[in-house]
């Protein structure tokens, strides 16, 4: 507690002879009334970038697959007598290397050390020639694993038939197994591995995002009041109204409006700018084969009502064994069997919800009354099916 007399009173006036105690005290104060206001200051929505909102059009990476052989595996190959396709591409591939078998001795081969795989990359945006990629090996036959083997010289196709990229290298499996007396054991997948570095790019993919006079922006879900944000916030970003929502997904912007004619630099402040999504639909998904219920959202629902009781049915079947008379000359022991059936029903349990209460409620209150997970299933698109669930339910 502070004391103030009239004289210290008085010396506030005079800053020539203000106590020491005085100005601490003003200090002390200025802390105080700053520690108080970042106190009351509310806390910022959360904002994402543009660059995880959306892709910009044209902008995407392409798929590669390419048929090809794995050489060098230890006896792990596969039987040619039930691939033949890998004994084909083996002779296809020892003719183009200038070795000519006799017709006669192709029933004789047999392949254990060869495996036919399909390999597949992915072309990355702008990407050029020489440029490295990494390449997935996948057994196509009968192999028992691809360990220790080596990818021959295999060309990698686009969807429209054209070869973008060669791969070759020695494949590296991520499992084991070990054997022995009959036991085996398997850890992780053996029959596909992976090629760092794997395929070099021989072809490139023309694009003409540089010289477009618009640039799409694509937002990834949906939704049209995100786009308007979006919208909203690159005119403000640059000053200018140089982008418009076309629909609920595309953006369309004009950057030939602004100063700077560098689109790269544009493109790269365009994916920076910070905004703060609309919240997006409510929806509840659920996986019937788990009974996983998951929410995006807090769900709210209107007035309802459910009743759950259970109805179990019980067989018991008791055999029963029938024996002739004691001295009896004729009859034969016989086994029947005679069953009971009990047919019993639980009391019916019925919840009362209350208009806006939420999903979390429900669930629990359901869990409450004894609601096994496929019950909820079925409770949940009933609620639905009344127009008491105020969200999109999807079943997955």
């Amino acid at each position: 507690m502070l004391l103030l007399n009239r004289t210290h009173r008085f010396s506030l006036f005079r800053a020539d002879k203000s106590p020491q105690w005085l100005k601490s005290l003003v200090v002390f104060l200025v802390v105080c009334a700053g520690f108080l206001a970042s106190m009351v200051i509310a806390p910022t929505a959360h904002a994402e970038r543009i660059k995880d909102l959306a892709n910009i059009q044209g902008v995407r990476s392409n798929q590669l697959i390419g048929y090809g052989l794995v050489v060098g595996l230890d006896g792990t190959g596969d039987q040619t007598t039930q691939t033949p396709f890998t004994l084909q591409s083996t002779l296809n591939m020892l003719q183009s290397l200038g070795v000519t078998l006799p017709p006669g001795t192709y029933s004789q081969i047999q392949l254990k050390n060869v495996a036919a795989v399909i390999v597949t990359a992915n072309l990355p945006p702008f990407a050029q020639i020489g440029q490295n990629l990494d390449v997935t090996v996948s057994a196509m036959g009968n192999a028992k694993t691809l360990r220790g083997g080596t990818l021959l010289l295999t060309p990698l196709k686009g969807a429209d038939g054209q070869v973008y990229a060669m791969s070759q290298g020695n494949v590296v499996i991520g499992g084991a197994s070990a054997s022995a007396n009959g036991s085996s054991a398997t850890i992780n997948q053996l029959n596909a591995g992976r090629i760092s570095a794997g395929a070099t790019v021989e072809r490139t993919i023309p694009n003409n995002l540089l010289g477009m006079e618009m640039v799409s922006l694509e937002l990834r879900s949906s939704d049209f009041s995100t786009a308007s944000i979006v919208t909203a916030a690159i005119n403000k970003r640059f000053g200018k109204p140089i982008a418009f929502a076309q629909d609920s997904r595309v953006i369309q912007i004009d950057p030939n409006t602004v100063e700077n004619g560098n689109r790269v630099q544009f493109l790269a402040a365009l994916e920076s700018i910070d905004v703060i999504p609309a919240k997006g639909e409510a929806k509840v998904i659920l996986n019937a084969r788990t009974g996983s219920i998951v929410l995006n959202q807090t769900v709210e629902l209107e007035n309802c009502a459910v009743a759950h009781g259970n109805l179990t049915v019980v067989i018991s079947t008791t055999p029963v064994i029938s024996q002739p008379s004691a001295f009896s000359n004729t009859g034969n022991t016989v086994e029947a069997k005679v069953s009971q059936v009990s047919l019993n029903q639980d009391p019916g349990n019925v919840i009362q919800l209350a208009g806006g209460a939420s999903l979390s409620d429900v669930v629990r209150g359901l869990n409450a009354v004894g609601a096994t997970p496929q019950d909820l299933v079925a409770i949940l698109q009933a609620i639905k099916a009344a127009g008491s669930l105020r969200a999109e339910l999807e079943i997955i």
